[in-house]
């Protein structure tokens, strides 16, 4: 299992026990769905000289699928999404109120006066895809959403675990659905304790209602991993307006997949080895596998909404989005507010 830092600060989120009722719904459900599936659908065909072959295979491969079901949504858990480094760990990220203009070389993301983005409730300066999660308290590195239902943020160092838990969620509760079926016409035709038909047919309209909620968010994550796009992205008013087709991140379709699952393809579907790095630098590659440069295909996709900014006729600014100083999704009309990528060329 991976490991989970000491930091204080990074725990402190585990101290408001309320906060797990969304946790124990869904372990609930979970094993509810697999005491059903087990007890009264694979026991029974097991037990079955004519269906036990067939039933072999599906129990083992529910099993397994189960199992790293378990071992994602745990993970989701109990990693840490990452947060900008503290004081000890590295001074530079440490918010010193001056003029930063000269400072943005580097990054894709800055404020519209031009300055670096910091957060004024953790002091610090905010990285790329970095924004402050008002429920765990802490700026996210590369945040994609705050989720009750794992009761942490989905980060840049658990983005893998969330993915992979949508998708053997999906996989389990199609299993669930297409297999027992069976049972359930069996238990309606024969004479079934009403008790078993009820927990057969409970259990099959639960897999099918959570397996098509599942489904539709998996598939809305698989479109965001190839756009190289975050929640938080997707909802910016400036990409509403460009498309979403010109994130600054886009690393073709290969390095989309890997900036989330990792380097190794054979390891994808592994809930371990994610993706390398630290998560405070993103889209600083000139090149990726004989594609054009990031600069190139942002300036393509902000073409038509953008304008020369004075006194540096080599940078180009897109429509301001609506993210406040703090990173939070909340409006704001401030002078200060956060702006879109800047492409200096």
């Amino acid at each position: 299992m991976p490991s989970t830092s000491s930091d204080p600060t990074k725990q402190s989120r585990f101290g408001e026990k309320a906060k797990f009722l969304p946790v124990a719904f869904v372990v609930c459900n979970v094993l509810g769905l697999y005491l059903i599936y087990m007890f009264y659908h694979a026991v029974p065909r097991l037990s079955n000289p004519e269906s036990r072959y067939r039933a072999t295979i599906e129990t083992a491969i529910f099993n397994a699928v189960t199992a790293l079901l378990a071992w994602c949504y745990v993970s989701c858990i109990v990693v840490h999404p990452g947060s900008v480094p503290d004081k000890e760990e590295d001074a530079s990220w440490q918010y010193v109120p001056q003029d930063t203009k000269g400072d943005v070389a580097s990054l894709q993301e800055t404020k519209r006066s031009g300055d670096r983005r910091h957060c004024k409730w953790c002091a610090k300066y905010k990285p790329d895809r970095c924004h402050h999660c008002r429920v765990c308290r802490m700026c996210i590195l590369k945040m994609d959403h705050h989720c009750p239902w794992i009761y942490n943020c989905v980060g840049f160092r658990n983005h893998k675990y969330f993915f992979l838990l949508l998708f053997y969620a999906t996989i389990d509760c199609h299993i669930i659905t297409w297999t027992m079926l069976e049972s359930v016409k069996d238990s309606v035709r024969n004479e079934t304790p009403f008790m078993t038909s009820f927990l057969l047919l409970f259990g099959e309209t639960l897999a099918a209602f959570i397996g098509t909620l599942v489904t539709v968010f998996f598939g809305f994550h698989i479109w965001l991993m190839t756009k190289a796009m975050t929640t938080i992205e997707f909802c910016e008013k400036s990409l509403k307006r460009t498309g979403y087709d010109s994130s600054v991140y886009d690393r073709s379709f290969l390095g989309n997949v890997q900036s989330v699952l990792g380097d190794h393809p054979l390891l994808w579907l592994v809930p371990a080895y994610t993706p390398a790095g630290r998560g405070l630098e993103f889209g600083q590659e000139a090149e990726l596998d004989g594609q054009k440069s990031i600069k190139e295909k942002s300036f393509r996709g902000y073409g038509a909404t953008t304008g020369q900014v004075s006194g540096n006729p080599g940078t180009y600014s897109p429509v301001p989005t609506s993210r406040n100083d703090s990173g939070d999704e909340g409006a704001t009309s401030e002078p200060d507010a956060e702006r879109p990528p800047v492409f200096r060329g």
